[in-house]
């Protein structure tokens, strides 16, 4: 009996993935939960395994495809009928999609009964919604067949009712409108693809590259950027670090950086001023709870986001544990989707790299992203006297929808208060 293999949904608001790899080949032998392909999502590789055990019956999608959750990616044909399947051919090359046959088998488990024939209306039915999807729907009259689901294997979920209910709506209200102006003229002509001399190298994107391009404009795009900038007189810390580098190492074996004390004056700013720690919900502001904080870094592929999560309830001896744990993960691709997902705020230490000031791109749908500079010795005004102090800039990008100048400032300022406050008497249970 053939099994469809679909683009899994790996996490709630991933909506695509890239394959990057298939681990088998048409006509090829596979055990149920084998590893079938990789995939890409939100910049980190997942294997998909196979949902029967049988045979590679025909691949669907070739490798670098972008597809939806949901796509059909291959055909595995189950072990008790494996013997009598046909030859297979090679993966279908790009444009060749009209190849594949009128009416492929419906998705069905291993060992259910075979659809009916009209498999497209099946998954629209109640078995494809839970009972409170159900109940919204009934709330309102609306027939849940009608609706054309989106999530894991075209389960209707809420959002696709309440999508269904905005666009029922949009349509009244069209229809009650006065005539709408005039369109604009049309947007200038694109530029045209930069030109390629024959002393210059091309080089393909790769599906994190791409990702990465996509994330920065969807974020320019949404967001209006507004960033601020405040200097912090950290002489107290540089002691404090210095004088708990060598124990810290031999304790725990990795080093002590000064980025685990930036993301405790973080996290401790934003109990203080929680519209810092929410996500634009189009229609609402969703103030979040729990602190997850995004930590930028650099790999040779591109740059990722791992999230530290409860950062809440973390010391610096915790936040820093779980910081060089990500660090490690990322740079052995051992990074996982929720290890990716699911951040509140983000920090990024742009200072490692030798920056004194920066404007940074806001991770979507987050509020604002903080970024700590290089620290610089340099001599500054002390009680009406010189002095050569350790200085850092700590520069913050926030979005204008939520939040304003004065609470952003406000926080920014309570963030650079914190880490001028940490010296030598601090207490690090080490």
């Amino acid at each position: 009996m053939p099994v469809k293999v679909l683009m899994p949904q790996v996490a709630e608001t991933v909506v695509e993935g890239t394959i990057t790899k298939w681990l088998k080949k048409p006509g090829e032998r596979v055990d149920k939960y084998e590893s079938l392909l990789e995939i890409e999502t939100a910049k980190v590789v997942t294997e998909v395994p196979s949902p029967a055990a049988g045979v590679v019956k025909s691949i669907l999608a070739q490798e670098g495809q972008t597809l939806p959750v949901g796509a059909e990616l291959a055909v595995i044909e189950e072990a008790g009928a494996a013997a009598a399947a046909p030859p297979v051919a090679a993966p279908p090359a790009a444009g060749r999609a009209a190849e594949r046959p009128a009416a492929p088998p419906p998705v069905v488990a291993p060992a259910a009964p075979p659809a009916p024939p009209a498999p497209v209306e099946a998954e629209r039915g109640p078995s494809r919604a839970t009972p409170a999807v159900r109940r919204l729907a009934e709330e309102h009259d609306i027939d849940i067949s009608h609706i054309q689901g989106t999530g894991l294997g075209g389960r209707v979920t809420r959002e696709d009712v309440e999508r269904f209910i905005a666009q029922r709506e949009a349509a009244v209200a069209a229809a009650k409108a006065p005539p709408p102006p005039p369109p604009p003229p049309p947007p200038p002509a694109a530029p045209p693809a930069a030109k390629v001399e024959a002393d210059e190298e091309v080089v393909p994107l790769t599906p994190t590259r791409r990702a990465i391009a996509e994330h920065m404009v969807r974020s320019k795009r949404t967001s209006p950027h507004v960033w601020s900038m405040m200097e912090a007189d950290i002489t107290r810390l540089v002691a404090l670090r210095e004088s708990l580098k060598e124990p810290f190492q031999q304790r725990y074996g990795f080093n002590l950086t000064y980025l685990p004390f930036v993301v405790k004056a973080v996290v401790d700013a934003l109990r203080e001023f929680p519209y810092m720690n929410s996500v634009w919900g189009e229609d609402k502001i969703v103030l979040k709870k729990r602190i997850h904080i995004g930590v930028a870094i650099g790999r040779e592929e591109g740059l990722i986001v791992p999230v530290l999560r409860n950062a809440q309830d973390m010391g610096v001896v915790e936040i820093a544990r779980g910081i060089d744990e990500l660090v490690r993960k990322a740079r052995e691709n051992r990074l996982k989707i929720e290890d990716v997902t699911g951040g509140t705020f983000t920090v990024n230490n742009t200072g490692a790299f030798g920056s004194v000031a920066s404007l940074a791109i806001i991770n979507q749908p987050q509020a604002a992203i903080l970024t700590f500079e290089a620290i610089v010795k340099r001599p500054v005004v002390v009680n009406d006297a010189i002095a050569i102090r350790s200085m850092v800039n700590v520069t913050l990008s926030f979005d204008h929808r939520i939040v304003d100048g004065s609470q952003a400032g406000a926080f920014l300022g309570g963030v650079v208060k914190r880490l001028g406050a940490y010296g030598p008497e601090m207490k690090l249970v080490l």
